[in-house]
C-alpha cells in the first residue's frame, strides 16, 4: 500500500472514502487500513483519538460508528474474528483514580423527553439466518480471563435499587447459561420478587 503523507491539518468538507462497496482497498497480507498512534501529556481535561458526531436532524436514522466485519473464507486454526475490539490498559505506572472502562454505554434522555420506542444502554442482538447451524456453546454474552491472573470474580456490579429482597423462594422459571466447559448451569427467576 502506498503511503501519502500531508502535513498540517487535512479537512474536506465532503468527508473521507477509503475504497467502496464495488471497489474495495484489497490488502494481500496482514496490515492496519488506517492508523492512528498518538500520545498526551495534558495535565486535565479529555483527549480523544477519534471523535465523531452526527446529529439526526431529520426523520432518518443510522448510526455514528458501524462496524462490521465479514467472514467469506474458512479461517486458520485458533484465528479469532471480532466485529469490535475495545480495549483499555492501565500500564506500569499507571493508575485510575475514577472510573477506568473498556467499554462505556450510555443512554441520555434530557429533562422532560419521553423518547418513546424501546430503548437500552445495550442491546445484544442476533442475525441468524434460517437453517444455520450455531454450535451449542453459542451464547448471548460470553466471559472469558485472556490474561494469566486469576481474573475478575464479580460478574456485575449493579445498582443496588436492582437488587430486591426475596419475598418468594421459589422459582417459576429459569435461565440456562454455560461455563467454558460447555457444562450447563440454571439461574432460577420468578415472577415475584
Amino acid at each position: 500500500m502506498a503511503l501519502t503523507t500531508f502535513s498540517g491539518p487535512v479537512s474536506s468538507l465532503n468527508g473521507f472514502i477509503g475504497g467502496t462497496a464495488t471497489d474495495p482497498i484489497v490488502v494481500t497480507t496482514a496490515d492496519n487500513i488506517n492508523e492512528s498512534y498518538a500520545t498526551t501529556t495534558a495535565a486535565s481535561g479529555d483527549t480523544r483519538l477519534s471523535y465523531n458526531r452526527l446529529t439526526f436532524a431529520g426523520a432518518g436514522a443510522g448510526e455514528t460508528l458501524r462496524a462490521f466485519s465479514v467472514v467469506t473464507a474458512a479461517q486458520g486454526a485458533g484465528q479469532t474474528t471480532n466485529g469490535a475490539h475495545i480495549s483499555m490498559s492501565v500500564n506500569t505506572g499507571g493508575s485510575i483514580s475514577g472510573a477506568g472502562n473498556a467499554l462505556r454505554a450510555t443512554l441520555g434522555l434530557a429533562a422532560g423527553v419521553s423518547s418513546g420506542g424501546t430503548v437500552a444502554a445495550i442491546q445484544a442482538d442476533s442475525d441468524v439466518g434460517a437453517g444455520a447451524t450455531l454450535p451449542t456453546n453459542a451464547s448471548w454474552i460470553r466471559f472469558t480471563n485472556s490474561g494469566a491472573g486469576t481474573g475478575i470474580s464479580n460478574l456485575f456490579n449493579v445498582p443496588s435499587t436492582m437488587v430486591a429482597n426475596a419475598v418468594s423462594v421459589s422459582a417459576t422459571k429459569t435461565i440456562k447459561i454455560i461455563d467454558s466447559t460447555g457444562t450447563a448451569y440454571y439461574l432460577m427467576v420468578s415472577a415475584a420478587a
